[in-house]
């Protein structure tokens, strides 16, 4: 393996958990909005406010990991193996599942949020799993 790739991978890895750790704290925060009682104005500010600052960046971080993986996936060859199918798949819910939280925060900043607390907690584990999936999928290529 050259030097470049094993640079670009570093990288790659370092923007990866980047990304993922605001998809970790995002839904988090959602729970303690939908726990946010309605007279509570600067409280639930203060969350809508860390919210979108943590949207933000897990956006922009969103951006270069997914750069450095066509650039990984590129010098490794198009045929990599089914594994790598799965993983793009994985992926592709992952922007979903980003997706979904950027339309929740919306509906936060609108009052339009129906979903209780224990609802987001259980939402918040989502990313984590497909978190581990995509690892095992890199690290181990089942198939």
């Amino acid at each position: 393996m050259s030097t470049s790739y094993l640079w670009i991978k570093a990288f790659h890895i370092v923007f990866v958990a980047s990304w993922f750790a605001g998809l970790f704290y995002l839904p988090r925060i959602f729970v303690n909005l939908a726990m946010v009682p309605q007279e509570s104005h600067a409280e639930r500010e203060r969350l809508l406010l860390m919210a979108r600052k943590l949207s933000r960046f897990a956006l922009i971080l969103m951006v270069p990991a997914l750069v450095l993986g066509l650039a990984l996936w590129w010098m490794l060859g198009w045929h990599v193996g089914g594994w790598m199918h799965a993983k793009l798949a994985l992926v592709a819910l992952v922007l979903g599942y980003q997706h979904a939280c950027h339309r929740m925060l919306h509906k936060f900043e609108h009052f339009e949020n129906r979903r209780s607390h224990r609802w987001f907690r259980v939402f918040n584990e989502v990313s984590v799993l497909l978190f581990i999936a995509i690892v095992v999928l890199v690290v181990v290529k089942p198939f």
